[in-house]
């Protein structure tokens, strides 16, 4: 699936890997993978969520949206959520060159669908930021600047590079004892109760597994280089997950 959406050349997707990690970001949400062509978008190696699918979400969790203006000039609306209460979200082109928004190519050729989109993603968040998970729309994220990614890339690397440099456990004398193959792994599957997902793909962007299995695939590697190291493991998995929103934020 991840090869044919990349193939295909739709939705930003490039390469079977940034497919598979959208993939792995549907799935983990309780979406079906496929999911991924409606609803996100690759922009400048970052994942988005369209402004759609944005406010569908917001809906279907139980928010209301009434629009009040609606047009190239204004876009306007009042966002409500039982747990978040209401909010009017405006967004004008006054209020997109203060930005420094008005005079990009998007907002002089679709300056409504722009204002929509930004008023879109800031009454989510402000109400209901729940049904986000740290994504921003295509739109807002075509105005990071690029050093944003670039810091992004260097973050990743270095939360992969950290499992790495973690020493090589010390080598102790074989004892001739007979053993299941699962011995040892009760403790990784208590560990990584709950945080099967991320343990996956980290392992698969470090190629220790392929697409479609799970980590006790990886157990050797595992038994190897993760023994009597699994919090130090752990923390390097939500570094890889995480980094790519603290940089952003």
């Amino acid at each position: 699936m991840a090869g044919a959406l990349a193939k295909s050349g739709l939705f930003g997707v490039k390469t079977a890997d940034q497919a598979l990690a959208l993939m792995l970001v549907a799935q983990a949400e309780g979406r079906h993978p496929g999911s991924v062509a409606s609803d996100y978008h690759i922009i400048q190696g970052r994942a988005s969520l369209k402004s759609d699918a944005m406010l569908a979400r917001f809906q279907q969790a139980g928010g209301r949206v009434e629009w009040h203006d609606h047009s190239n000039e204004k876009v306007s609306a009042t966002f409500s959520h039982a747990q978040g209460g209401s909010l009017r979200i405006d967004w004008d082109m006054a209020r997109a060159k203060a930005a420094g928004l008005a005079g990009k190519d998007n907002y002089k050729s679709f300056p409504r669908q722009m204002l929509r989109a930004r008023v879109i993603s800031e009454g989510v968040r402000a109400v209901f930021p729940a049904v986000l998970n740290g994504m921003y729309t295509p739109e807002e994220v075509q105005e990071f600047p690029t050093q944003r990614v670039t810091l992004y890339e260097s973050a990743v690397e270095a939360a992969n590079a950290e499992l790495q440099a973690l020493p090589a456990p010390v080598a102790v004398e074989a004892i001739s004892v007979e053993v299941s193959n699962d011995t040892g792994l009760e403790e990784f599957a208590t560990a990584f109760a709950g945080k099967e997902v991320k343990v996956e793909a980290f392992l698969i962007a470090r190629e220790k597994l392929k697409p479609g299995q799970t980590w006790r695939d990886a157990a050797g590697y595992l038994q190897k280089r993760v023994a009597g190291r699994i919090p130090e493991f752990l923390q390097a998995v939500e570094n890889w997950h995480n980094l790519g929103k603290e940089v952003a934020a």
